[in-house]
């Protein structure tokens, strides 16, 4: 059995389940196209972020009503369901039995009647969740990264195609898109003012993260899931967890042709390391990077430049550039060159702008997915950490087609996790010219 099973016996199961909800999604459909006030939203993913995402959602729209809740932990799923009773008492609809627990807890909140599902789990488990609610006629908006991996990633491109073929809707949580001043400023890229794109840079800078204790009890793939973030096979690492927001703008600057299908690097060559991660209080808590960089490569030649660092007392900086023969860019509300120009417009919350533009497509029955670059721009992030863990050059087509699994083969509390502490008590760090990046 290899690691990619779990994942193909899930979408065998998934796709005969998916005929008996296609009236059900017919009538979704003309509703919500009607103007239904009512839409009702699942969350899945009850951590920080999904936390957050669902408040942003019921901001949004005054029709939103949040009907079931998900998480792998109890205590997660017990605490957003209490905090959503509390604070929007009139717009949920939480019965306890709509409180879902376990590693299967999705299956049950999909199941649950939703019209929109909201997917804020670990990324780790996003493809497969995503290919869940997309087979069970729901509209999607999932958070970033999409995939960890190019299994996960070719998972993401088939469910990508169902949800077109069905007229499902799909946000990604790439807000910058949904951000006046990015929107202005990459049009007036592709208008040309900057002449031709000579090369980007990308960065996400910063001194670091939250890391998790083990608690007592905790098998091996509870404490992995609850520290998520320092495992490969559910973070992705930082340059996909967190520096794909960057990636993403750069892939959407040189889409000037407005194909997202298109908009992605073609190799990448990069290094990095752990240099300071976990020594001291957090030795063996975990397995991934601190820096990466990251030289990537488009189909014209045009080069990236891309950072992503977790040091404490180094260089803080997120953002983006883009460079041609007429100018610079910070991508995000000015351009410098032979075009001088300042954005002046107004801002606000993008995080809510994203469910809007969603809920409205929902409503109008737009047509609307940004599955396309959300899969595209994970993926990028991927090529690049192949790239940095090996030492060698990655090329895009070869990483899709023949890049493993960081999936455990078996999911389940007690099941083998993918890694393990070695006798010092420390996990596995990829090293640079022994690592093959498939």
């Amino acid at each position: 059995m290899t690691r990619n099973t779990h994942r193909r016996e899930f979408l065998k199961m998934s796709a005969a389940a998916a005929a008996s909800v296609s009236a059900g999604l017919d009538l979704a459909r003309s509703v919500h196209a009607a103007g239904s006030d009512v839409l009702k939203v699942a969350l899945i993913g009850c951590g920080g972020r999904g936390g957050g995402a669902v408040r942003d959602c019921l901001e949004a729209d005054p029709g939103v009503r949040v009907i079931a809740v998900a998480d792998a932990f109890e205590d997660r799923a017990k605490a957003v369901a209490n905090d959503l009773r509390a604070h929007f008492a009139k717009r949920v609809d939480l019965p306890e039995d709509r409180v879902f627990v376990g590693l299967d807890a999705y299956q049950k909140a999909i199941a649950a009647g939703p019209d929109l599902v909201i997917l804020a789990t670990p990324p780790g488990f996003r493809p497969m969740q995503y290919a869940a609610a997309i087979q069970a006629g729901k509209h999607v908006f999932m958070e970033k990264p999409c995939c960890v991996d190019a299994p996960g990633y070719r998972t993401l491109w088939e469910a990508n195609q169902l949800a077109e073929s069905k007229g499902l809707k799909v946000g990604v949580g790439f807000q910058r898109r949904h951000t006046p001043a990015y929107i202005e400023t990459v049009k007036r890229i592709h208008d040309g003012a900057l002449g031709k794109l000579m090369f980007l840079r990308v960065y996400w800078n910063g001194s670091g993260i939250w890391n998790r204790r083990r608690e007592p009890g905790m098998t091996e793939m509870q404490y992995q899931v609850r520290n998520w973030y320092h495992f490969c096979w559910l973070s992705g690492d930082n340059i996909c967890e967190q520096h794909v927001h960057n990636l993403d703008v750069a892939n959407w600057v040189m889409a000037a042709d407005g194909d997202p299908k298109k908009a992605h690097p073609v190799e990448a060559n990069g290094m990095g390391g752990c240099s300071v991660r976990y020594r001291g209080e957090w030795k063996g808590t975990g397995q991934i990077f601190d820096h990466h960089f990251v030289e990537f490569t488009y189909a014209d030649g045009t080069k990236m430049f891309s950072q992503c660092r977790h040091m404490a007392n180094t260089w803080n900086f997120v953002g983006e550039a883009a460079h041609g023969t007429q100018g610079e860019s910070n991508c995000a509300g000015w351009i410098k060159g032979a075009t001088e120009w300042r954005f002046k417009g107004k801002g606000g919350n993008a995080m809510v702008q994203e469910h809007k533009d969603l809920i409205d497509a929902i409503r109008k029955d737009k047509k609307y997915h940004e599955g396309w670059h959300g899969a595209n721009s994970s993926m990028t992030a991927v090529l690049g950490r192949m790239a940095t863990y090996s030492g060698q050059v990655v090329r895009w087509d070869d990483a899709v087609a023949k890049g493993t699994s960081e999936f455990p083969k078996v999911l389940a509390w007690d099941a083998k996790a993918p890694v393990y502490p070695d006798a010092n008590g420390d996990y596995p760090i990829p090293i640079p010219g022994v690592y093959k990046p498939y």
